[in-house]
């Protein structure tokens, strides 16, 4: 079970980390797991069986013997532990039946935390490797660069703050605890932000954390002005190529400039144009130029005759909507390869962008999934595409973008499908026939929900699959 830390901002450096984890956080962490193990011997307490200053004379034991049998609390410390998980925890940082020693920190702030080879090689497959495999370690202590990794394979519980997460979580990384990386990229979700969205897309590419990328992606798209703002505005080239993007083109650009003369500085250019466009490589190719106004276009003034994109963003249309048509969610929903397929109209011109869909009932989990709409009447298809995208066990929905707007226009029937491949899913109930929804001047925005005739996998005005339709006006 893992718990968060204070509401700090979470934007640790994972190469700051790096330097600094042995001078600071891990030995305050060494020191909180050592206070919260109060019940546990101190170090110089001794095993009855080495027979050390701590046990009864023989004498007391032979007199016990025969007038029943008496041992101190330190002999039957396992009675007083109603659980392995207990027992398990009361034996973190204790000498009794340690066999090897963690040493945390450097230097003269350097301590050595006694543990158990059986506990970790159980948390452990690199434990293990390192204790009993064919080239297993002689030494009787490991450097290690926190101590909460080591707290969490004896109780299966860690605590975890902004200042140490990324620390954690390269310690789990290292020594290959599944269980731990997953709380570390938890909470790293619960604090995903606008503000943060690049640092930690960084470090979830860098730690191969797929469903956090993700995530920091989604998040850049809503947040796009704000999230480019930030310190940390990296990874230029894959976020160019977005069409998701919910900003006009030139501030980008603007964004893109700030990043090219921060890089310059870092790595000691002067700022020239030359210089600009060296550290910028292909990503000044991926700005959409021709997206801009002419007096858009004037300001920034490019040089460079290049070839650029023309392809519109889906963000360009206006303002973004959405309309739900479910009043309540339940589970479960399964799939066979069958469309979920729902038909609507619309009282007015819009251009719909994607579809929010349902997520896993079974935790954070994967999808792929192919969205369409149809033109009903003319059984044409006027957009589709094939991706997927990750979900994190919420009941809540998840975009699924077009690769271009869809047109749709007023009171003509449509139908939207997607076809979905992956465990089984939340679903809504208490369909509604009809939703508006004011979008600014002028009249409502009003769909109307019908069920599609065929097999649409249980799908229905009622209840069903795709629950959100996002568009432009």
């Amino acid at each position: 079970m893992a718990t968060g830390g204070g509401g700090g901002s979470v934007a640790p450096n994972l190469e700051g980390q790096a330097s600094n984890f042995a001078q600071s956080g891990a030995v305050r962490n060494c020191r909180c797991a050592a206070a919260a193990a109060a019940n546990v011997p101190t170090a110089g307490a001794a095993h009855p069986a080495a027979g050390g200053a701590g046990g009864p004379p023989a004498a007391e034991e032979a007199e016990a013997a025969g007038g029943g049998l008496h041992r101190e609390p330190m002999y039957n410390w396992q009675a007083t532990k109603s659980s392995l998980k207990e027992r398990f925890a009361f034996l973190f940082n204790n000498e009794l039946l340690s066999d090897v020693r963690f040493v945390v920190g450097k230097g003269g702030q350097a301590q050595r935390i006694p543990a158990h080879k059986f506990v970790l090689a159980a948390g452990s497959a690199v434990f293990d490797a390192m204790f009993n495999g064919g080239m297993a370690t002689t030494s009787a202590e490991i450097e290690l660069p926190d101590v909460e990794p080591a707290a969490f394979l004896y109780s299966d519980e860690i605590r975890i703050g902004p200042e140490t997460v990324m620390t954690t979580l390269y310690t789990a990384k290292k020594y290959a605890v599944p269980a731990l990386e997953g709380h570390c990229v938890e909470f790293l979700t619960k604090h995903l932000r606008a503000d943060n969205a690049f640092m930690l897309l960084t470090q979830a590419r860098l730690f191969d954390e797929p469903q956090l990328a993700s995530l920091c992606l989604d998040t850049i798209d809503k947040s796009t002005a704000d999230a480019i703002n930030a310190e940390g505005f990296t990874d230029i080239d894959l976020v160019l190529e977005r069409d998701t993007l919910g900003i006009r083109e030139n501030r980008l650009f603007g964004a893109v400039v700030r990043w090219a003369d921060a890089e310059c500085f870092r790595q000691q250019l002067a700022l020239t144009g030359e210089n600009k466009q060296k550290v910028l490589g292909k990503a000044l190719t991926l700005i959409r130029f021709p997206l801009m106004t002419v007096e858009e276009f004037a300001a920034v003034n490019p040089k460079p005759r290049v070839e650029y994109i023309d392809r519109p963003r889906c963000s360009l249309r206006g303002k973004e909507c959405s309309i739900s048509r479910f009043q309540q969610v339940e589970s479960r929903w399964g799939y066979s390869g069958t469309s979920d397929r729902i038909r609507f109209n619309v009282n007015r011109r819009i251009s719909v962008v994607g579809f929010g869909l349902y997520g896993s009932i079974h935790g954070p989990n994967d999808y792929q999934v192919n969205i369409q709409i149809i033109e009903s009447d003319k059984s044409q298809t006027l957009g589709q595409n094939d991706t997927g995208f990750s979900c994190d066990g919420t009941a809540s929905t998840f975009r699924v973008m077009f690769k271009e707007p869809v047109e749709i226009l007023p009171n003509v029937n449509y139908t939207a499908c997607a076809t979905l491949k992956g465990p089984d899913s939340h679903y809504g109930t208490k369909g509604l026939k009809k939703v508006s929804q004011e979008t600014g001047p002028g009249p409502k925005t009003t769909f109307f929900f019908f069920s599609s005739p065929g097999n649409n996998n249980g799908t229905s005005v009622e209840d069903g699959q795709i629950p959100e339709i996002i568009y432009y006006i």
